[in-house]
């Protein structure tokens, strides 16, 4: 029995509609995790850069941990051990909201920010140690210093690795169907469940991945140009 390529099917209702249902939800759990895990990430490299042992050994073991274990194996830790290592108060809030996204954010957060965190270390690394130590003469604290002095130039030179992590972030988010997430990958599957065509609908989930790397690809390195324009004037 002979396979005929149908993109038509796929692309007709009712798997368009499916398709763009978890178009949405990928787009949504990205742009959640790809915020918070800037934000963790931060916070974690400050952590490391500071004096303060406990949080330098904290921030250590953070980004070793995350950074060394597979991120599908984190995605099925946070799913079913969450109640074991988070407050009962965060257990029964998500549990009232969407478990498996919440989960799948959870993840994708924990594991990205444990790279990002040793990017933004590598830029303050690269601004000279000179200007954290006129900070502090100036009677600027150790934070207020990183602030408002370090942390922007550092950002600077660390959009271009940050791309890649947030792209990176957008496609692992695929691995979030083993929990329910119903994301692109999702559909596609289901797709295929139905009607048995999987190349023509992961044909099309490929496609709309790709357009989505290059459009976040070009539209930070757009904002990276002006950024630089603005500051060589």
């Amino acid at each position: 029995m002979s396979y005929t390529v149908d993109f038509g099917l796929v692309l007709n209702e009712p798997y368009r509609e499916w398709i763009l249902q978890g178009l949405g939800v990928t787009l949504q759990i990205s742009a959640v995790s790809i915020v918070l895990s800037l934000l963790l990430g931060t916070i974690i490299a400050v952590f490391r850069l500071s004096r303060v042992k406990p949080l330098v050994w904290f921030s250590l073991a953070f980004t070793e941990f995350f950074r060394n274990t597979p991120l599908l194996v984190q995605i099925f830790f946070w799913y079913f051990g969450s109640h074991a290592v988070l407050p009962d108060v965060v257990n029964k809030w998500l549990y009232r909201q969407d478990f498996e996204f919440a989960a799948g954010v959870i993840a994708l957060t924990v594991y990205t920010s444990a790279f990002i965190a040793e990017e933004i270390r590598s830029g303050v690394f690269a601004i000279p140690k000179t200007q954290l130590e006129a900070s502090r003469a100036c009677g600027l604290s150790f934070l207020q210093a990183m602030g408002y002095v370090i942390l922007p130039q550092a950002f600077r030179i660390v959009i271009p690795p940050l791309i890649s992590q947030f792209l990176n972030l957008i496609k692992n988010s695929s691995l979030v169907m083993t929990i329910g997430v119903m994301d692109l990958t999702y559909m596609a599957r289901q797709i295929e469940a139905h009607t048995f065509h999987g190349f023509e609908a992961f044909t099309v989930a490929t496609a709309i991945y790709l357009t989505i790397s290059l459009i976040v690809s070009y539209t930070i390195n757009l904002y990276n140009k002006r950024v630089l324009r603005v500051a060589s004037h």
